[in-house]
C-alpha cells in the first residue's frame, strides 16, 4: 500500500512509525518520503487503523503485485553497468559466446573473436540443465575456469548460469548471474541471488506470464539486488517448427510494466540460426535493451545446440547491421520528439 502523508508532519513522529513498521516486518520505501510511504511485505497493520492515525492523509493500494519492479512507483529506467556496457541507458548491448564451454582453446579462440565483432559480454555455459539426463551436462566448475580465462584474454565480463544456491561460491568469478529459464520460479535461489552484489539475468519461463516474470524479479529485489536484467527467450505454444515462439510484445510491454533493463535470445527462441538474424532486428525494433546471442567456431561439432549458433563471422556481419538498425531507430526518435515540440500549440500565435 502507498501511504500519503500529511504536509508539517513532525520528523519524529514519521521516524517512529517507520520504525514500528519494520519491526513488524514490512518493508518501508523511503523513496518518496515525507509525502509518502510505500509499504510492502511482512505484517501489514489494517488500512482503517492507519488512517486513524492523524499524520496519515490518504492511503492508496498498489496498482500490481511487483511493488518493487513496476515502473508506476520507479519511473526512471535502471541501468545496470557491467564492466564497459550500461544495460538500459538506451544503447544496445550484445552477449554473445557458445551455448556450452567445450574447451579453453574453443571458449577463448569464440571470446576474442565475439569482442572484435562487437560483443560487450561474453556468455557460456558450464552447468547445463539438459531435458534428457543422457545429453552433455557441462563441464562444470572446470568450464567456469576455462571461461573467466577466454573472459580475461578478450577483456570482457562473463555470464554464465546458475542452477543452485549452492553453487554460489563456484562463481565467485562470474560477472552477470544467469537463471535460466526452467529455474526462473526457483524461489530459494531467486532469494539466494537477491542477497549477491552482482547483476542477475533472469529469463523468462517457457510459460510464464508477464506478471509470473516480474514476481520473480521482485524476489530478487526484495533480497537487496537492485541490478535485475530482464531476458525474453521465447515461449511454449502450439507452434512446433520452431523450438519455442519468441515473445517481441514483450519488449514494448515490460517497458510500460517495469524500469527494469529488458533483453531478447533470438537463438533459444528459435533454435535455428537462419532465423536469429530476423528475430535480432525485430527485437532491436521494439526497443530492447540488447541481445543474448549463440555463437561457436564449429557449430556443426558443438557439444549443445550447433542448430542455433552463429559462426563468429555472421556474428560479427549480424551485430554492424543490429547497431545500425539501432542508430537510425534512435535518430528517428529524436527527430520525432523535436517535430513534436515544434508542433505543440502555442495560444500566443
Amino acid at each position: 500500500m502507498i501511504i500519503l502523508i500529511k504536509e508539517n508532519t513532525a520528523s519524529a513522529d514519521l521516524r517512529e512509525f517507520i520504525s514500528s513498521l519494520r519491526k513488524r516486518g514490512v518493508t518501508v520505501d523511503t523513496a518518496a518520503a515525507p509525502a509518502a510511504l510505500i509499504l510492502t511485505g511482512g505484517s501489514l497493520p489494517d488500512a482503517d487503523r492507519l488512517s486513524a492515525l492523524e499524520f496519515v492523509r490518504e492511503i492508496l493500494p498498489l496498482r500490481e503485485p511487483y511493488s518493487l519492479a513496476s515502473r508506476h512507483l520507479h519511473p526512471q529506467n535502471t541501468v545496470v553497468t557491467v564492466g564497459s556496457a550500461r544495460i538500459g541507458d538506451g544503447g544496445l548491448t550484445l552477449i554473445a559466446g557458445p551455448c556450452s564451454v567445450e574447451s579453453e582453446e574453443q571458449t577463448v579462440a569464440v571470446a576474442k573473436a565475439v569482442k572484435a565483432g562487437g560483443a560487450a559480454l561474453l556468455r557460456g555455459g558450464a552447468f547445463k540443465p539438459r531435458t534428457s539426463p543422457y545429453t552433455f551436462q557441462g563441464l562444470g566448475e572446470r568450464g567456469l575456469a576455462f571461461l573467466k580465462t577466454a573472459g580475461e584474454e578478450a577483456g570482457l565480463p562473463i555470464v554464465s548460469e546458475i542452477m543452485d544456491a549452492a553453487q554460489l561460491p563456484l562463481f565467485r568469478d562470474v560477472d552477470v548471474l544467469q537463471i535460466g529459464a526452467r529455474n526462473m520460479q526457483n524461489y530459494e535461489l531467486l532469494k539466494a541471488v537477491g542477497r549477491q552484489e552482482k547483476p542477475v539475468l533472469l529469463k523468462r519461463g517457457l510459460s510464464a506470464t508477464y506478471e509470473e516474470w516480474l514476481m520473480s524479479a521482485e524476489y530478487i529485489l526484495k533480497g537487496g539486488n537492485p541490478r535485475v536484467i530482464l531476458c525474453e527467450r521465447g515461449i511454449r505454444t502450439f507452434e512446433s517448427h520452431t523450438r519455442s515462439t519468441l515473445d517481441i510484445s514483450a519488449v514494448p510491454v515490460l517497458r510500460e510494466l517495469t524500469h527494469l533493463p529488458v533483453l531478447v535470445d533470438p537463438s533459444h527462441a528459435s533454435g535455428r540460426a537462419s532465423l536469429v538474424a530476423p528475430l535480432s532486428a525485430a527485437a532491436v525494433a521494439a526497443g530492447c535493451d540488447g541481445l543474448e546471442i549463440e555463437v561457436h567456431d564449429h557449430p556443426a561439432c558443438a557439444l549443445c545446440d550447433g542448430a542455433q549458433a552463429l559462426t563468429p563471422d555472421t556474428f560479427s556481419r549480424l551485430a554492424k547491421e543490429l547497431f545500425a538498425l539501432h542508430g537510425f531507430l534512435q535518430k528517428e526518435a529524436c527527430a520525432q520528439n523535436v517535430e513534436r515540440s515544434r508542433c505543440r500549440w502555442n495560444p500566443e500565435k
